[in-house]
């Protein structure tokens, strides 16, 4: 089923930002972006899904392999004991020495989960790790080749942190065709998205299918 994406502001990245903006996706690809009137018209029997803030490319994780291989990301019922935000240092190292499989592959996964809050859409490799690989792939996420010669410093949830502002943080702008990796951030404009971060994320779009929307 086509959908409209609508915002109050359409940053696609590469061209001019859209004001009162939407984008349609039919399936998993982009089937026009533009004006929301212009969208709506010609896409009638479109669903239409209207969000705040800004609308922008998918963005790319380059720390995926360290946020899920040296930080433990607590279960919901772990809360009491470990808190709600991501061990790491010390902290992590104690934990992991106690940490069988199953402990570890539901870490993972809720570190995959963590990164689609943030409007990741593409994450970095290589995954060596098999418990990394396998969760990447499960989870839709698109991978792609790491940065070269690594990043330096301790990773960060948000990519934004990483790109130095939003064009350098988004795998490939949006384009008629192209496919439909999208993030949704309650914010008014591309500048207070760098100031606040892509923990403002509302929404992520993986390959058309709505993978994350905050309650």
């Amino acid at each position: 089923m086509l959908t409209v994406h609508a915002a109050p502001l359409v940053l696609p990245v590469g061209t001019s930002p859209v004001a009162g903006g939407a984008v349609a996706v039919d399936g998993g690809r982009i089937a026009a972006i533009g004006p929301y009137e212009r969208v709506r018209d010609a896409h009638p029997t479109a669903r239409v899904r209207q969000w705040p803030g800004v609308l922008t490319p998918g963005l790319r994780q380059w720390d995926c392999v360290a946020l899920l291989t040296r930080l433990y990301h607590p279960d919901p019922r772990e809360a009491d004991e470990l808190g709600e935000q991501p061990l790491t240092g010390a902290e992590f190292a104690r934990l992991a020495g106690r940490m069988d499989e199953a402990r570890r592959a539901g870490s993972v996964r809720r570190g995959l989960q963590r990164m689609l809050s943030h409007g990741t859409t593409h994450v970095a490799g290589p995954f060596d790790d098999h418990a990394v690989r396998t969760a990447v792939a499960r989870s839709g996420l698109t991978a792609v080749a790491g940065a070269p010669g690594g990043l330096p410093g301790s990773p960060d949830l948000d990519p934004l942190a990483r790109g130095g502002g939003l064009p350098g943080s988004v795998h490939a702008p949006l384009t008629v065709g192209g496919r439909a990796d999208l993030a949704v951030f309650d914010v008014p404009d591309e500048a207070a998205l760098v100031a606040a971060g892509a923990g403002t994320c509302v929404a992520t779009v993986l390959g058309g299918r709505l993978v994350h929307r905050r309650r």
